[in-house]
């Protein structure tokens, strides 16, 4: 076997752990990416070529525009068989089938081989997730290929420890491996125009001659040289995007496979245990192609045809469905498709369910009204749970239509409580509620039943989102009522769900919500379970109870986690960053509220929570860009109208404003989350967006008992207990913010060391310039160090006027101490904030500090 140019140190390093698997018995996980071409399957091919006497279990991903559900795993079954095998025939769910492979493989001595992840549907990635989490506990070595940015791969191991991966990214070839492989074409030019991808450079030179435009072209002129039969072959075999089986391919080419025997010798296709197929996809999809339009049809209705007729266990519906649209087959398309899609659904590959759906729905013009409703509604039902709403909108608007034309008022309501449900997601509050009123209009007149029970819980679960809580507990009391008279299980745990949330967040007991809880987990209703644990999390998270928000979230991230329920682990992935902010755990918040960020799925809504600690993490730490984050967290909060985000917002922009020393921005930044507050009755968004205004110096008349204990003693001058009560709640840094406003030098300084322990320098300045303006000493004074600033291009001059704009003072305060004219200061003042990228006097204080100007 020839020798693999240029990937050594690859097989070194997956020869070592192959080694070290075998030696510890502790299993690994290797993955393996780089572009289309670049090697990764011949690297693997190595790798097990090399492993004499272990068993090699392999599988991969096809490149159908739906990918069938679980394919690897179904090619290691039909190899393994046994129970896994038996696991896979009876479509068991992916926590079971990753269960019966590590039982195949704890027998010991195995390699994995996963390829093409990049094509993978989502039960695939689950099953995936589950492997890599456990692997330490197989003896088995278990590596995977994909190609470069495979966002879903990345998404599913995001979550798998980093020590328990190794990640190997394959490089072009250089010109001196081009030169080895060039022949008598000219090597600087074949690298060139190959970039060194050795797929390309092997098709270019097996092409001879000319190197072609394109790869597309170095296919077709290899293919070119073939005769008339082999030819047949390989367009045959190309229409495939998995491998083909021998006695299919024999019904492609009416029996005429002479031809076979050339396409082989020519390396244009490849045998592997009794299937047939295309060195590379590349060259599969160029082949396709290039056929004609009739040629491409006849050749996949004789598959489907071929495929249907198939002795034995029946083919994946997938790829059934995947011949019956390329074979114009409507009929074909819609029984396939929706078979698949089901399929899928019972996976957990909601993705792919959602992509059968809707191409079911292409073909299905046709179809009376019940069948292409419930296409739709189905379509509709898989996008909503994969997060793509404005493809579930779509579907279930266009559903709706279809039940007003057919007088059909039930399903009509059901439709309009469903677009509720999904304006809600796509932060349209206003729409969510007319549809909700419109949904309830329909249904009552009908009388009791399921779709007027949901109505009514879902108008409960809206008003208790914009802490409208007496109308959220009022119209769940309906719901609960309805859903325990029709026995309807679902219904109940959310209606309880809903009602529960706004009787703890009005200071009642927790009993409706650990009924929901309790219920959702005996009958399985993960999305309820999810939903009971993320509110339990969230009210307490707002009544500044962490310990039992941190035990609330922790439980429902772990619980989300193992289902792959991603919607509800990033939300409550958001609301614990800002308990973990609070807390002073200032790196863990951050983390935290990036990984949120950094998901692609993530809801708008989720986004809000972690864009808000950063923003408050960058302004008490003096970092720039600040407003970013704060920014969007504003346009987003905006769009819910819901005081839990806008009251967030407005506290961390109060906070960042006071912090940059722009406290006569903090009435605006405040006055609207402030009413609605005040209006709901909400003690501590009030509280904490009043202390805001006082430190600003605003005199806003407040009814103390309306106002939470913390910020009602502060504002009622008794600053120094409101940091008690801080610091046992386990909030630094707010203690040390009212401590710092309790009229007594010894608290300030208290209050300065805490603030220069957390790493909060802006407030640490505005503490120490309080302290120096009652005149204490030895207040904060850093090194006469001018480095930094030199650095940062600032004039010796410039640095003396950053000084003076760091103690607060104006341009002609600062004119009269340096005897110069105030127009000179407002250039240097000008020049400051351009050299420092800041854009106010109090990022230039914050910056100051930093660069140790300030108070010299």
């Amino acid at each position: 076997m020839p020798r693999i140019l240029e990937r050594d140190a690859e097989l070194a390093r997956l020869d070592d752990r192959r080694r070290e698997v075998r030696g510890s018995g502790r299993g690994r996980l290797v993955v393996v990416s780089g572009e289309a071409g670049i090697g990764k399957s011949a690297l693997v091919r190595e790798l097990c070529a090399r492993a004499s006497g272990e068993r090699v279990r392999s599988g991969g991903c096809d490149a159908l525009r739906t990918p069938r559900a679980l394919g690897p795993f179904v090619d290691i079954a039909e190899d393994a068989g046994g129970e896994l095998l038996e696991t896979i025939v009876r479509q068991a769910p992916p926590a079971e089938v990753a269960a019966a492979l590590m039982a195949e493989l704890r027998g010991g001595g195995s390699i994995v081989v996963l390829e093409d992840l990049h094509w993978a549907d989502e039960a695939t990635l689950d099953v995936l997730r589950l492997l890599a989490r456990r692997i330490a506990s197989l003896p088995a070595l278990l590596v995977a290929t994909c190609r470069d940015g495979s966002a879903p791969l990345q998404v599913a191991l995001g979550d798998v420890p980093a020590d328990a991966i190794d990640r190997l990214a394959l490089a072009p070839l250089s010109l001196q491996a081009v030169h080895a492989l060039a022949g008598r074409l000219d090597p600087a030019e074949l690298h060139h125009r190959t970039a060194g991808n050795p797929f390309f450079v092997t098709e270019v030179v097996a092409a001879g001659g000319d190197i072609p435009r394109t790869v597309r072209d170095a296919v077709l002129a290899r293919a070119a040289r073939l005769d008339e039969h082999a030819r047949m072959v390989l367009d045959a075999v190309a229409i495939e995007p998995a491998r083909m089986e021998l006695r299919l391919l024999d019904a492609l080419a009416d029996g005429e496979t002479a031809g076979l025997d050339a396409c082989l010798e020519a390396g244009m296709l490849q045998v592997e245990r009794a299937t047939i197929g295309l060195r590379h996809e590349i060259a599969r999809a160029a082949i396709e192609e290039a056929l004609s339009p009739l040629r491409r049809l006849q050749l996949h209705r004789r598959a489907l045809a071929a495929l249907q007729g198939a002795i034995g266990r029946p083919p994946d519906p997938a790829r059934l469905a995947h011949h019956a649209e390329a074979a114009d087959d409507a009929e074909a398309v819609l029984r396939f498709a929706s078979a698949a899609a089901a399929r899928a659904a019972a996976l957990g590959s909601h993705g792919e369910a959602a992509s059968q759906y809707a191409r079911a729905l292409r073909h299905s013009a046709w179809l009376g009204y019940s069948r292409r409703v419930e296409l739709l509604e189905r379509r509709s039902y898989e996008c909503y749970l994969t997060g793509a709403i404005a493809e579930a909108t779509e579907a279930r608007r266009a559903a709706m239509e279809l039940h007003r034309a057919a007088g059909d008022r039930l399903r009509e309501g059901g439709a309009h409580r469903w677009l509720s449900r999904l304006a809600w997601f796509s932060g349209e509050t206003a729409v969510a509620e007319e549809e909700a009123r419109v949904a309830i209009e329909l249904l009552e007149p009908l009388g009791p039943g399921r779709e007027l029970a949901m109505a009514y819980s879902n108008l409960a679960q809206l008003r208790m989102l914009i802490s409208d809580d007496d109308a959220a507990i009022a119209w769940g009391e309906r719901a609960i009522a309805l859903a325990e008279g029709l026995g309807e299980p679902e219904i109940l745990a959310h209606a309880l769900n809903n009602a529960g949330t706004a009787e703890l967040r009005r200071g009642g007991s927790a009993a409706k919500l650990e009924r929901s809880l309790a219920l959702a987990l005996e009958h399985g209703f993960e999305e309820h379970v999810a939903r009971a644990y993320a509110n339990l999390g969230s009210t307490q998270l707002g009544l500044r109870d962490y310990s039992a928000a941190d035990r609330s979230l922790d439980a429902g991230i772990a619980y989300c986690r193992e289902r792959d329920l991603d919607a509800w682990r990033l939300s409550m992935g958001g609301e614990r960053a800002l308990s973990q902010l609070a807390r002073g755990r200032w790196d863990a918040a951050a983390e935290s509220a990036r990984e949120v960020l950094a998901h692609p799925g993530v809801a708008m809504p989720s986004r809000i929570y972690p864009l808000v600690v950063l923003g408050r993490l960058r302004a008490r730490r003096g970092e720039a860009n600040v407003w970013p984050p704060l920014d969007e967290a504003l346009e987003l909060a905006r769009g819910t109208g819901e005081l839990q985000r806008l009251h967030p917002v407005a506290s961390a922009r109060a906070e960042a404003r006071w912090l940059g020393g722009e406290d006569g921005a903090i009435g605006a930044e405040t006055v609207a989350a402030l009413r609605l507050a005040v209006e709901q009755d909400d003690p501590w968004a009030a509280g904490e967006l009043l202390v805001w205004r006082r430190r600003a110096g605003m005199a806003d008349e407040v009814a103390l008992d309306a106002v939470a204990e913390p910020f009602m003693l502060e504002l009622a001058g008794a600053a120094a207990v409101a940091a008690e009560r801080w610091a046992q709640t386990g909030c630094p840094y707010e203690a040390a913010l009212a401590l710092a406003h309790a009229d007594q030098e010894a608290a300030q300084r208290e209050a300065l060391g805490w603030l220069q322990r957390l790493g909060a320098p802006p407030a640490a300045l505005r503490v120490a310039r309080m302290l120096r303006e009652r005149s204490a000493r030895d207040v904060g004074r850093g090194p006469r160090v001018a480095t930094r600033a030199d650095r940062n291009g600032l004039t010796a001059r410039e640095q003396e006027v950053l000084g003076l704009v760091a103690e607060g003072l104006r341009n002609a305060d600062i004119a009269a101490r340096l005897f110069v004219s105030e127009k000179t200061v407002a250039h240097h003042v000008s020049a400051i904030l351009r050299k420092l990228d800041v854009r106010s006097r109090g990022e230039a204080a914050v910056a100051a500090e930093r660069l140790q100007i300030a108070d010299r």
